[in-house]
């Protein structure tokens, strides 16, 4: 097919593991030396898209690429038991997240809707 989907793909994916962080992060909130993670967006796409670039058989590598890209946070604060969680920025990232996910998933939506009233229409 086209591929926008694998791009797209590979957001949703990245997304979802973004979001398994981001709770990971509001869980650990009151952990004594806990260093809020994170996934960085533009490591991913920026390698994916290269890869797209030079050659399609290059993708398909599963979470890999997803899961390397996940870092710990540098917190501007840290708290007095060495805790860097501020509960409001990680639910305003999950916040983010979730509308990336959704538009993502909404594009994918509407490209296949796409693809199927082409291919109804063209046996007419």
């Amino acid at each position: 097919m086209d591929k926008g989907f694998r791009v797209l793909e590979r957001i949703v994916q990245a997304a979802n593991i973004r979001q398994k962080v981001i709770a990971s992060n509001i869980a650990n909130v009151d952990t004594p030396g806990y260093k809020a993670k994170d996934v960085k967006f533009d490591n991913l796409l920026g390698r994916e898209m290269k890869l797209l670039t030079s050659d399609p058989k290059h993708i398909g590598g599963g979470d890999a690429g997803v899961m390397s890209a996940r870092e710990e946070v540098e917190g501007n604060l840290s708290w007095e038991d060495k805790n860097n969680v501020e509960l409001n920025a990680e639910v305003a990232n999950m916040t983010e997240n979730a509308l990336l996910h959704d538009a993502a998933v909404t594009i994918m939506t509407t490209k296949i809707k796409m693809f199927k009233n082409a291919i109804s229409t063209r046996g007419r």
